[in-house]
């Protein structure tokens, strides 16, 4: 009976699917060192046994044992036995072991040999031996040996050689292996891409960052077609700098480069260059770049170049040695020093450009510096109609809906949430990913995972109630604070509770709107106060939040009366330890502070005292539900009357092109806004 049972699949992790096991190179090492013994061990005089000149006459000539005789080389003489010999108690005794006696065979060869004590006396002693022994026989071997003794010298030597190389190649790791910086410690570690090699990924794949992509776009096109530009007198930059917030797309930039560009392109991380030896990064550098001029046009893109960019001569007394400044030094002098550099363009990319040197962005090294910021509401869509294309996704996703989800989120973040929603499918056995999937997986990433088997007291569960009520209320009431999305009291990550928010699409934030921000998030402490008359550690994340937004408006942003249009901000640590203010300042400073988010505590619980009935409904159905969203609270509190209606932005393009009116110039271009937690 054949036996159909599967066969189980190897736990050493062998042969799978019926593949061939791959060569094993160790093999080789075995096989030269069996051959390495067996050259020590073996016996090279054959199955002959040595004895002395004297004793050969004593006990085999003397003895008639002798056959006769074959003199080789004039200092060697091979003894062959008789039958008499081979059957005498001498021969029994002194045989050798690698006698052919012994595996069964007859013993054909030589049974002793002795070398020649005096090779000019040896010819008498011949003829003394033949006057002494009649029928004395002896024949004379005069082939040459030289070609012999030379292999025999040769094959170990050889043998050597060949083990050093092979261990050397394993040591080094061949052209690039994991050993290969012991040899190679000064040679750059770029990944090269050109001759057909390709990182397949184009532009088509980087979705927004529409203004960071043509200036990309330029730098390949001027590499395609480099007489369009320098007919003109113009110069290609040699240098472009990618800046942004993590996660924004940066190194998906420079792979679609790769991909794009028809030149070599090199790629790195910053931290190649670092080394625990002196010189080596500088040693790096000038590889690198000596490889891009031997194949130029080329690009070369340094990943994270903030780690050999930062300023020089910061915190100098706390470093042993310069070795970071040589590095920093040599890739300067490389971007745009005495020599020249052209054809070779250098990318780069951080998200901490406060920290590079000022010389490294000096036009003529980085021309430009392209920032890549947050995408936006309609980039958003762009990026997640890019991810959503390997998933299978329900007809119905609402995928303008999935981006107002998902405010301040980066390009990271979206592939992130799409992955995950599909493995929540994929766990719920659902043939598509449907829109609740997606809303899960925006839950999971921001929240963390549900606990719901996570213990806590009914005493708890409704003081987290009314905590999360309270945040809920608040943001109602308030004109500017982030219209609320879901609130939920079950236990996520390190969270008892959460209120999930819709920011709106802004760039600069106003005082009123921090301070409702602000205002809603004491709410949660609020609440306690005014429903049980006590409070809790609850609200710990709340406070860190408040305590950084009236620190920021006070200290950074100029947004306080008593202080006044002055920022203390100081992003390149410029004043280390000291404080650039005095201390009757800094006392000024923690008062305007405490006051000002205890100024939005009162503020709070003034708002939830006059609308406490409606607290207690909405906490009530929080604790019956667990989760609740704005159609709860709309039952309750009624149409919020602060919703604004976010603007298509082709509607206000179009509302511009038609206007006749004179555009508005802004006086202050420094409209930039810091992120406030």
């Amino acid at each position: 009976m054949a036996n159909n049972k599967p066969k189980r699949p190897n736990p050493m992790g062998g042969n799978k699917g019926g593949k061939k096991p791959s060569f094993n190179f160790y093999w080789i090492y075995a096989v030269i060192a069996v051959i390495l013994i067996a050259f020590t061990l073996i016996d090279w005089e054959g199955s002959s046994k040595k004895i002395s000149q004297p004793e050969f006459e004593a006990n085999i000539l003397d003895s008639n044992y002798v056959d006769h005789i074959l003199i080789k080389d004039k200092s060697v003489v091979e003894v062959y036995l008789n039958e008499e010999g081979l059957k005498s108690h001498y021969y029994k005794e002194n045989k050798s072991k690698n006698d052919g006696s012994l595996l069964g065979g007859a013993q054909t060869g030589p049974q002793f040999f002795f070398k020649i004590i005096s090779p000019e006396t040896f010819g008498e002693t011949i003829k003394e031996w033949e006057t002494a022994h009649p029928g004395f026989d002896y024949d004379v071997d005069e082939t040459n040996t030289l070609g012999r003794d030379i292999l025999g010298w040769i094959i170990p030597i050889g043998l050597m050689i060949v083990i050093w190389i092979i261990i050397m190649r394993r040591i080094t790791g061949g052209a690039g292996g994991a050993g290969s910086q012991i040899f190679s410690i000064g040679k750059s570690r770029a990944q090269v891409f050109g001759n057909g090699k390709s990182t397949n990924v184009s532009f088509k794949d980087v979705a927004g960052l529409e203004g960071a992509k043509e200036e990309i776009q330029e730098i390949v096109d001027f590499l395609k077609h480099p007489k369009k530009y320098t007919e003109l007198g113009a110069k290609i930059p040699k240098g472009a700098l990618l800046v942004g917030p993590p996660g924004t797309g940066k190194t998906l930039l420079a792979k679609a480069v790769a991909g794009e560009a028809k030149v070599p392109f090199f790629s790195l991380s910053g931290s190649d260059f670092v080394e625990m030896f002196v010189g080596v990064g500088a040693s790096r550098v000038r590889d690198l770049f000596k490889q891009a001029k031997e194949k130029s046009p080329s690009i070369i893109f340094i990943d994270e170049i903030d780690a050999i960019g930062k300023a020089r001569g910061r915190n100098a007394q706390m470093s042993s040695n310069d070795e970071h400044e040589n590095t920093l030094n040599q890739l300067l002098t490389e971007m745009d020093g005495f020599g020249t550099n052209s054809g070779v363009i250098i990318l780069a990319a951080t998200n901490r450009a406060d920290v590079l040197d000022k010389a490294l962005l000096r036009a003529g090294r980085f021309d430009r510096q392209i920032m890549v910021d947050m995408p936006d509401l309609n980039e958003r869509k762009a990026i997640f109609n890019v991810h959503l294309k390997p998933i299978k996704v329900t007809a119905d996703l609402d995928r303008e809906f999935l981006a107002k989800q998902t405010p301040g989120f980066s390009g990271a973040d979206i592939a992130n949430i799409c992955n995950e929603a599909a493995l929540i499918a994929a766990r719920k056995k659902k043939k598509m990913v449907e829109m609740q999937d997606f809303l899960d997986a925006v839950d999971r990433i921001v929240g963390g995972l549900e606990k719901k088997n996570k213990i806590i007291t009914p005493e708890e569960k409704r003081t987290i109630a009314f905590h999360e009520a309270g945040h809920a209320t608040v943001s109602w009431m308030c004109e500017y604070a982030n219209p609320l999305v879901k609130v939920t009291i079950v236990p996520r990550g390190r969270s008892l509770g959460a209120a999930w928010y819709l920011p709106e699409e802004r760039q600069i934030t106003t005082t009123q709107q921090i301070l409702d921000e602000m205002c809603a998030a004491m709410g949660g402490r609020a609440a306690e106060k005014l429903i049980f008359g006590r409070i809790s550690t609850g609200a710990l994340s709340d406070l860190d939040k408040v305590t950084k937004q009236a620190t920021a408006m006070v200290t950074i942003y100029g947004l306080n009366e008593k202080i006044g249009n002055v920022s203390y901000y100081d992003p390149q640590n410029q004043y280390g330890f000291t404080k650039p203010y005095s201390e009757e300042t800094a006392r000024l400073i923690d008062e305007e502070v405490k006051n000002m988010i205890e100024e939005q505590y009162k503020r709070a619980i003034k708002i939830l005292s006059e609308n406490k009935d409606k607290l207690v409904e909405l906490a009530e159905m929080l604790l019956k539900k667990e989760v609740i969203f704005k159609d709860d609270l709309e039952k309750v509190f009624g149409k919020r009357p602060f919703d604004h209606v976010i603007p298509d932005p082709e509607e206000v393009k179009k509302e511009d092109a038609n206007s006749n009116d004179d555009p508005i110039i802004p006086t202050d271009t420094d409209n930039s806004e810091e992120d406030i937690d």
